[in-house]
């Protein structure tokens, strides 16, 4: 919910990634008995092997 946090930056822009001008593409979607045991959801932009960076949900 906060801003700047993107999973997915174009190519066709050189300076996307390192200006943080982005999407959230990415998702994961949980089933609604999940939905109480999740104790964390990251977006990992650390990754750069591609143009999408990695969602993580951490479920209990």
């Amino acid at each position: 919910k906060e801003p700047g946090h993107y999973s997915w930056w174009t190519v066709r822009v050189k300076t996307a990634r390192t200006d943080n001008k982005g999407w959230r593409i990415d998702y994961c979607l949980v089933s609604e008995p999940l939905k109480d045991r999740i104790k964390k959801a990251l977006i990992l932009p650390e990754a750069k092997h591609s143009d999408h960076c990695p969602v993580l949900v951490d479920i209990e």
